[in-house]
């Protein structure tokens, strides 16, 4: 109880050093708050894996990349590095009840660095995925009427005629661009705030803070509709959509074969990400598990549940642009001789008229002519329906989509039910990320710890303040800047250095050892070859493939032409390739900066400043399952055996037992962990 705690650390200052610290540890580890359930923690870790990724990222890799040899190649990757590592995360927070900054610092003081790139990458990802949030509550706000606002282009009141922008593109188009947007032509051209998108970042980090404004008590509650709502939304559509004209054509499309050289990388890219490795939130999360909880069936469980999602949402996805496309591009026969008499010069050979009433009447009419012009038909058909299933991001989410909703009956519900889904998705992300920054810091620093509140809503309103950089005309570029380059190189990087101080430095072998005291069975040995192999090897190669990439294709993005009514690809000028540089550079500096920091100390562990917390690093040897006697004494031999070995588990870790978190006078419950 606390009370005896308190009692033993009066008493401490007769005991000798060592023991006096062991006691305060002992006493902040109770003090540390813990999940509710097990229900709690599952939602937590499902809620920040499964994000916008799932839905408009998966969908568009799939179908690029060869749909079923896709999947299979992702779940192979999935299996032989994506559980691995995230296993590695868990059992790291779980062990130490720490955030990423304790838990690498634990292991030695010179990785210390990769805790704080880690904080960097989740502050920037923050930044821009909450205007991505902003963005869906502006949505969703404009479905509460009928017709949709994005279904018909305007009118322009003086010349009585369709606005140029939009019959130039499309009205789904010209209402992302120019009513949400109010996009620039170019990032040079920054242009004032937008006050309408403004507001709705303001409304998204309010509700951010709020839901955080207690920690994982609070949040964890939101998690229970956030986590869930998205399925029950992804069903519906799903019933809904295979009810439709064109929803068997969408789904063909979808796993039309397809040969790519990229599929490697994009695939392996996609597991990095769709798990969250590396952001520090899979740590944080798991630091507020008891010792003993089976993590290892924990991250099995949630990558299952992440690849299901993808393949629920990818099937939505073509079903629903699918009818879209259908009901756009639906040719019949007579359609398609029209078409080929106007654009069948451009075709190759293998493509015919199709005239059957002349063919019949020539002698050498054969059944092969009708296969050729059912074939020429689908290659028709193919060729209209590219445009409008191949997008991605938000242009499949707020354009592609958007349209397709407005041909349901009753779309204003069906819209309002989509961004609903997209806020929630974007909302349990966000709370991750927002943990992968938040825990790490209250756990290294004491004075930070004590203010908690303080310090999320601090967070939040520096949050909004930089995010007004996407707030203006040319916000939606830096939001591509900041998806493209802030996350991925350093992300990758830190992971890198994950794997090799896990696998090489402090050894996979003793990983494996004190997961075997945490969890009083031992995991299989495979996963110290793909620690040590598999994995280092796969994010090296993942590494150097995103560097080459970038060194050999200079950086460009897609801007909005409003002569046009198209998008067109541009490249980045001068400025801003000096600040994607320093997007990157910034968060992976504190990598090499730890380890030189402590290098030049002579190895020593790093200075703990003021308020700063140091991570305990008691040794441990691993015991039997029999309880150990009260005054156990080594042998010197033992003493020298166990002197350069650190623990990964705090002493006493094996004895821990949760506290309830109920207030004083509540009845104490058991947690279900």
């Amino acid at each position: 109880t606390h009370s005896n705690l308190h009692k033993e650390h009066n008493e401490s200052f007769h005991f000798s050093p060592g023991k006096r610290e062991r006691v305060q540890e002992k006493m902040r580890e109770d003090d540390r708050p813990a999940w509710d359930s097990k229900l709690q923690y599952v939602l937590a870790q499902v809620g920040f894996s499964v994000g916008l990724g799932n839905v408009w990222r998966f969908p568009y890799l799939c179908h690029q990349n060869g749909g079923g040899a896709f999947m299979l190649l992702y779940v192979l990757l999935l299996l032989i590095i994506g559980v691995p590592l995230f296993f590695m995360e868990l059992a790291a927070g779980q062990s130490i009840r720490q955030g990423s900054i304790g838990v690498w610092k634990h292991i030695s003081p010179r990785l210390a660095g990769i805790g704080y790139s880690s904080c960097m990458v989740c502050f920037f990802v923050a930044l821009y995925y909450n205007v991505i949030i902003a963005w869906s509550l502006f949505y969703m706000g404009n479905s509460f009427q009928y017709p949709l606002p994005w279904e018909q282009c305007p009118v322009d009141m003086i010349s009585n005629q369709t606005v140029k922008e939009c019959a130039s593109s499309s009205p789904t188009s010209y209402f992302w661009f120019r009513k949400a947007l109010d996009i620039s032509d170019s990032i040079d051209q920054s242009g004032e705030f937008n006050p309408i998108m403004t507001g709705c970042l303001l409304a998204a980090w309010a509700l951010v803070c709020l839901a955080m404004i207690k920690g994982i008590k609070s949040s964890a509650k939101v998690m229970y509709f956030s986590s869930v709502f998205p399925y029950a939304v992804l069903i519906c559509f799903l019933i809904r959509g295979v009810m439709l004209d064109g929803a068997v054509e969408g789904i063909k499309y979808m796993f039309y074969p397809k040969v790519t050289t990229r599929v490697w990388r994009q695939a392996a890219t996609q597991v990095f990400f769709a798990l969250g490795l590396g952001y520090g939130s899979v740590i944080a999360y798991s630091s507020y598990n008891p010792v003993h909880n089976n993590c290892h069936r924990d991250a099995i469980m949630v990558s299952g549940i992440n690849f299901m999602t993808s393949v629920l949402a990818s099937l939505v996805v073509f079903v629903v642009l699918g009818f879209r496309a259908k009901n756009i591009a639906l040719v019949t026969l007579q359609d398609y001789r029209e078409w080929y008499s106007h654009y069948g010069n451009l075709l190759g050979s293998n493509i015919t008229d199709c005239d059957l009433e002349r063919e019949m009447s020539k002698v050498g009419f054969t059944y092969m002519y009708v296969l050729q012009c059912i074939f020429s038909i689908q290659m028709c058909l193919t060729i209209i329906m590219k445009p409008f299933l191949g997008v991605e991001g938000t242009g499949l989410a707020f354009i592609a989509f958007t349209e397709a909703m407005a041909l349901f009956p009753a779309s204003p519900f069906w819209s309002t039910l989509f961004f609903l889904m997209l806020l929630n998705l974007g909302l349990s992300t966000m709370f991750g990320t927002m943990q992968g920054i938040l825990t790490p810091l209250m756990d290294n620093f004491r004075v930070l710890g004590r203010h908690k509140t303080m310090l999320t809503v601090c967070s939040c309103i520096l949050g909004f303040f930089i995010g007004l950089l996407f707030t203006q005309r040319s916000g939606n570029y830096f939001v591509t800047m900041f998806d493209d380059y802030s996350a991925t190189l350093p992300l990758i990087i830190v992971v890198v250095f994950e794997t090799f101080s896990v696998a090489w430095i402090y050894g996979a072998d003793r990983f494996l050892d004190d997961v075997e005291v945490m969890l009083h069975w031992r995991p299989p040995v495979i996963y110290c070859y793909l620690w040590k192999y598999v994995c280092l090897l796969g994010m090296v190669g993942l590494l150097a493939a995103s560097l080459l990439r970038m060194v050999f294709k200079r950086p460009t993005y897609t801007a909005w032409n409003h002569t046009m009514g198209s998008e067109t690809s541009l490249e980045y000028p001068g400025w801003a390739l000096v600040m994607l540089s320093m997007l990157i550079i910034v968060a992976s500096l504190p990598v090499p900066i730890g380890y030189l920091l402590s290098f030049l100390r002579g190895g020593r562990s790093l200075p703990v400043e003021e308020g700063e917390i140091e991570p305990p690093r008691e040794r441990y040897s691993k015991c039997n399952s029999a309880e150990p006697e009260p005054n156990n004494h080594h042998s010197p031999l033992d003493e020298d055996r166990n002197r350069p070995r650190s623990t990964f588990l705090p002493l006493g870790a094996e004895h821990y037992r949760l506290l309830p978190q109920q207030e004083e006078g509540e009845e104490e419950e058991d947690t279900g962990l």
